[in-house]
């Protein structure tokens, strides 16, 4: 490792020792966490100041050996450290390089799976939580927590059948129109070879990621969407949160945000475009991962925070082994939730080749905007993209509330809407969502949506009323 990085701090990936502690758990517990993490760095010979002190030549190679039998003798499974010598500023150094572990749970023999369990968050090392040590064990057996069977939740052929249409609607909401030829319907068996089900004394069972797209988990997530004044955390100006499947909250953000950012324009000729400030194919792709990809062992939440300068993304859970920030730029992927990636994939809301991430960052660059930030928590992973962007012509926010009726006063999807309740007033929210090629869910936020514009009303009950459209068709 060069200089610079060796003395670059302490990290999540980086520690120092003046010396060898003679009590070997002090640094043994960062050992197992580096094992449990992304691997790091322990260096012996540097103080907290990072000066280097170095370590006693005469005795530097029983030191080495000593160090190699406290980490075999002291971890389960064996961790097999790579120690090498390093001279600088005339001081000897010992530079212990620890591996990411393939056969995770990392932890003590002495305190045992559960109270010697240790994970790196920050420049400090933890003994690891009840959700996080789950998942260390399923990643270890390479299990995935979406696959398992979802105790409790009994279903039926119908639920079944339902869902392989529900999936497919959305598929074809999200296709291109020549792509839409290319959509097969889903079997009750495609769901069994992706893990949305399983299979239990021959009958077909559901499994977490069943739950979790059809909003029947026992733990149900939510994503939290949030407008900030500033650019911290102080002050709220909008907030909201967005339940049931997940492949609904994954549009019910992105709308979010959509709404809320501002809009500019550019002109082509004599025509007027209007621009988002945000590219928003790129958007879509950092909730979508961030719902697609999250640990949902964790009780957290997806967050969604829009601020003065930035939109920020937060999805629960440790990245899986082997997985880094930088790899993640270079286009490297690793599933956590493979049946939930399956079904996504397939739903044209996520692909599988670990492109994503890479496009973004192109986007982003082409827009004229900075790089985005990928911030690793340890326990969490942040996105950020930036909104200054050089040159933007911002007509205003994109706040329907705010805009006066005409062509320019709806999104597509919301003329969609007004025009199909133009003429089906008393339609239901799932003939609604059938007419448009939608998901229920999708419908319900643009119904709210538009009662909140005072472009709907209802009119009588829920059962037996109907939707009376406040805007004249020929405005749409």
């Amino acid at each position: 490792m060069e200089e610079e990085l060796l003395l670059a701090g302490e990290s999540n990936s980086t520690e120092y020792k003046v010396t060898v502690p003679h009590d070997s758990e002090q640094y043994m517990k960062t050992v197992v966490a580096f094992a449990n993490g992304q691997g790091g760095t322990i260096v012996f010979g540097v103080d907290d100041s990072l000066r280097v002190v170095g370590m006693e030549r005469d005795t530097i190679f029983q030191t080495l050996d000593a160090i190699t039998n406290a980490i075999s003798d002291s971890c389960e499974p064996r961790i097999v450290p790579s120690l090498s010598l390093q001279t600088i500023e005339g001081n000897t150094v010992i530079v212990v390089e620890i591996e990411s572990g393939r056969q995770r749970p990392y932890f003590l023999k002495s305190k045992g799976i559960v109270d010697g369990t240790y994970t790196r968050v920050g420049a400090t090392t933890r003994v690891v939580a009840d959700y996080m040590l789950r998942e260390l064990i399923l990643e270890g057996q390479n299990r995935y927590f979406d696959s398992e069977i979802h105790e409790g939740l009994h279903i039926t052929d119908e639920d079944i059948q339902l869902l392989c249409t529900t999936l497919k609607d959305v598929a074809l909401k999200n296709a291109s129109r020549h792509d839409s030829f290319d959509i097969k319907d889903v079997t009750a068996h495609e769901l069994l070879s992706w893990g949305v089900l399983a299979e239990r004394e021959k009958a077909l069972v559901p499994t977490n990621a069943y739950a979790l797209l059809t909003g029947h988990a026992s733990y149900r997530p939510v994503v939290q969407c949030a407008v900030f004044k500033g650019t911290t955390r102080a002050y709220f100006v909008d907030r909201r949160e967005f339940a049931g499947p997940i492949q609904d909250q994954v549009e019910s953000a992105f709308q979010y945000v959509r709404e809320k950012i501002n809009l500019g324009m550019r002109l082509q000729g004599i025509l007027r475009q209007d621009v988002y400030e945000l590219p928003m194919d790129s958007v879509r792709e950092v909730i979508a991962n961030a719902i697609a990809h999250r640990s949902y062992l964790e009780p957290g939440n997806v967050q969604v925070a829009l601020y003065d300068d930035r939109l920020e993304i937060t999805s629960p859970g440790m990245l899986v082994s082997g997985v880094s920030i930088e790899k993640m730029k270079a286009g490297y992927s690793k599933i956590r939730n493979r049946a939930i990636a399956n079904a996504f994939a397939y739903m044209r809301i996520i692909e599988q080749w670990g492109s994503g991430i890479p496009r973004v960052i192109r986007e982003c660059k082409e827009y004229g905007l900075p790089e985005p930030a990928f911030i690793d928590f340890g326990t969490d992973l942040r996105v950020n993209i930036y909104r200054s962007r050089p040159g933007f012509n911002e007509v205003s926010p994109v706040n329907d509330r705010e805009r006066p009726y005409g062509v320019a006063a709806f999104t597509d999807d919301d003329r969609a809407l007004l025009a199909l309740l133009h003429g089906h007033p008393r339609f239901t929210q799932q003939e609604i969502a059938s007419a448009l090629n939608w998901t229920v869910g999708q419908v319900k936020y643009y119904q709210t949506k538009l009662k909140k514009l005072q472009s709907i009303k209802r009119v009588g009950t829920s059962q037996k009323g109907y939707w009376e459209v406040l805007v004249p068709l020929h405005n749409l």
